[in-house]
């Protein structure tokens, strides 16, 4: 038990589909070493576009996780879901049986959800005709399905959540996993975040917005983070699941625990639809009461995992908001974003830098922020330039910041017995 007898949630299993890697062992190496996943758009012929440049998944064959007729029936963002869902449930050594699938929530969020069938249903409408309209667009496109499909892959009878909350999605899920444990609802969650949306018409409409990078020349250093250089983000694809249970179940069959999902907090900005409030105010409340929800202090953290998109306002503003978090502890923070090498991945975003926070407690590796190469007044902290670094991390917090001012922020710790 934890604080006032309240049960404690831990990570036993870790999956990924990203970028830079298919399993969470690649995606890993490839984030401490410095790999772009950063390169021109595959999915569609971007010449007449203004932005011609993405961080695509590559090689990601559905079969290998799901049969054909399953497959058909799942859009894209559900698809790399349940692969990572299944990934960090064999990495958990989670057995599901009759005795506890009721004790087992799932809880993946998204932002889009299953937009790509929406357009290509729509073409379909157009071009041939209301009757060869997929009968399961609609269940395909719902942004809960990924969810849903990983309880009905899994026949898990848990409560079934997806929360929608724009970049801040991916961290949210597992702060909802924290308090279902924490309160006794469940033993178990599976938790994470997944989007797949590389389409030309948000492409377009981002680039409109002048949020995007127009890098198209160096895809693979458009996205740097807190640099003087930045001119916006790169739209990315990906998914992130983890097992998260309480100490005591995970304990009792002997789970490998890789850290512990201390506490979490939301806040909102209720500034802009777009734009995040430049005085930081709410992300700086976030992390504050992200802290106090965990029960620990300021000068126990040694790592955040930011948001970071690589625009010019949302860099300064959350360096900002650190500075203000932290006070005269800012300066001996490590700071990195995992946005240089795999681009903003949205409504996954944050679960990536939760997995990423996970391995850095695990491994005492911090990850670099590459491309960091002009130093930006405004963004004066330490950002883990350009390569890996060993350090001991014993508590991180997660930042995910989203469009409309959706504000969460997750602590991460190493697990102490």
């Amino acid at each position: 038990m934890g604080r006032d007898g309240r049960r404690r949630a831990v990570v036993t299993g870790m999956g990924a589909i990203t970028p830079i890697g298919n399993d969470v062992d690649t995606f890993w190496r490839n984030l401490t070493a410095g790999v772009s996943g950063v390169a021109r758009i595959a999915t569609y012929d971007p010449s007449e576009e203004e932005v011609q440049i993405a961080a695509e998944i590559k090689g990601f064959d559905p079969a290998t996780w799901m049969d054909f007729k399953q497959a058909r029936r799942m859009s894209r963002f559900s698809q790399i879901a349940v692969a990572s869902a299944a990934q960090a449930i064999a990495d958990s050594s989670l057995e599901i049986t009759n005795a506890n699938r009721d004790e087992i929530a799932v809880i993946v969020n998204t932002g889009g959800g299953g937009i790509g069938d929406v357009v290509a249903g729509e073409r379909v409408f157009l071009e041939q005709g209301g009757k060869r309209v997929s009968p399961f667009m609609v269940p395909m496109l719902s942004p809960s399905m990924a969810a849903c499909q990983i309880s009905i892959q899994n026949k898990l009878r848990g409560p079934v959540i997806t929360s929608v909350a724009a970049c801040a999605s991916g961290v949210q899920a597992f702060i909802e996993a924290q308090r279902l444990i924490e309160h006794g609802d469940v033993d178990v969650a599976i938790a994470g975040g997944t989007e797949s949306a590389i389409l030309p018409v948000a492409f377009a409409a981002l680039a409109n917005m002048g949020a995007l990078s127009k890098r198209n020349a160096e895809p693979e250093k458009a996205s740097r983070p807190f640099d003087a250089g930045r001119d916006g983000f790169v739209f990315g694809e990906a998914a992130a699941v983890m097992v998260v249970e309480s100490a005591e179940h995970a304990e009792r069959r002997g789970a490998t625990i890789v850290s512990e999902v201390a506490g979490g907090a939301l806040t909102g900005d209720a500034f802009h639809i777009s734009a995040p409030d430049p005085s930081g105010y709410g992300a700086t409340q976030a992390m504050v009461r992200a802290m106090r929800d965990a029960g620990i202090e300021r000068e126990h953290v040694d790592y955040i995992v930011a948001h970071g998109t690589s625009t010019p306002l949302n860099d300064a503003t959350e360096s900002k908001a650190i500075r203000a978090a932290f006070g005269d502890q800012a300066g001996r923070l490590a700071v990195s974003s995992n946005k240089s090498m795999i681009g903003h991945t949205l409504g996954a975003a944050g679960a990536v830098s939760a997995l990423a926070a996970a391995l850095a407690i695990r491994d005492g590796v911090i990850p670099p922020t590459i491309n960091y190469e002009t130093p930006d007044p405004e963004c004066d902290l330490d950002y883990v330039p350009n390569a890996a670094r060993q350090a001991p991390v014993g508590a991180a917090l997660v930042n995910g910041f989203g469009f409309g001012g959706q504000n969460a922020v997750a602590v991460f710790r190493r697990y102490d017995a």
